[in-house]
């Protein structure tokens, strides 16, 4: 038995990652811890495609869920997304295919590192975001648009929100980026005028996400944490009566009109559980999301930093 574990063990590391998050659901329990501590294998395959791209000259910039975390909005992503122009996407390949990463199919212009069998997608310079169909805003140069981040080229918050808000309002089937945009100028607390940096073709999303928030009442917040419910247990027994407890207490919230985050609520191993009234959020030990995701000074930021703009 010991032997066919350990030779899927083997199989499974040949697996691409997000195939192995799926059908190793223990494993992916820990990497999700290691994320968020910026060890998982995405984080490394990041460095290491970031040092790669350094090194040859290739301007770039990082984008998707790893920007958002660059600037303060901290979600799991089992990819990497990275901004280049169209000469660094012919350089890249022309000196990285087959050394260390390969390409989905031929003529692909992704990559996958073939040691923490990451999937790493390139955004291209003048392609467009959302339907990918020509609108007043287009991937800018990666150059342009950069701010280094603990040594690594991220796209500025300006950036990072414009192209998020074009891709939300153009294809319906990327509305959590306009759920993401939501979330940066909550917890950063972007006023109104950041609007001013944008493009005026995304100008009144902004407006119309931040009246929304404006308009909302004050959350609490409780992160339900699955794997750690039955960690103490000495018996089969204990742990079930540890999970009852647990099924107990969640149903009086749901009668008390607890609810998960309608903005994404659940991850592999927690559950985001909000409440409006204080004194439900006192009775279950909520905390007020502003105070758990950082005070206003925390999030202020010098230029060049999580928070700012290359653009500024």
């Amino acid at each position: 038995m010991r032997a066919h574990q350990r030779a899927q063990h083997v199989a499974d590391e040949h697996l691409a990652y997000e195939q192995r998050l799926t059908k190793r659901r223990g494993w992916a329990l820990e990497e999700g811890e290691r994320y968020f501590k910026k060890d998982s294998e995405v984080h490394k395959a990041l460095r290491e495609i970031c040092r790669r791209l350094d090194e040859l000259g290739i301007s770039y910039a990082v984008a998707g869920g790893l920007a958002l975390s660059a600037h303060g909005f901290h979600r799991f992503t089992d990819d990497i997304h990275i901004l280049v122009n169209r000469a660094g996407l012919r350089s890249l390949h022309e000196h990285l295919d087959g050394r260390g990463y390969i390409p989905p199919f031929e003529g692909s212009k992704n990559l996958r590192d073939t040691q923490h069998r990451v999937r790493i997608e390139f955004l291209v310079a003048g392609d467009f975001p959302g339907d990918g169909k020509p609108k007043p805003v287009s991937f800018p140069d990666p150059a342009s648009v950069a701010v280094d981040v603990d040594g690594i080229n991220y796209l500025g918050l300006a950036s990072l929100i414009q192209l998020k808000l074009a891709s939300g309002m153009t294809n319906a089937a990327r509305m959590k980026d306009l759920a993401d945009v939501l979330e940066l100028i909550r917890l950063l607390r972007l006023d109104v005028d950041f609007g001013s940096k944008l493009d005026p073709f995304v100008r009144p999303k902004y407006q119309e996400l931040h009246d929304s928030l404006r308009s909302s009442p004050k959350r609490f917040v409780r992160i339900w944490r699955n794997k750690f419910l039955a960690l103490d247990a000495k018996s089969i027994e204990e742990m079930a009566a540890t999970l009852r407890a647990a099924a107990d207490e969640l149903a009086q919230m749901i009668g008390d009109g607890v609810v998960l985050d309608p903005n994404g609520g659940t991850g592999d191993d927690y559950a985001y559980l909000i409440t409006s009234n204080p004194e439900i959020a006192r009775k279950y030990g909520f905390e007020d999301e502003d105070d758990m995701w950082g005070s206003e000074e925390d999030s202020e930021a010098e230029p060049g930093e999580p928070g700012s703009d290359a653009e500024s």
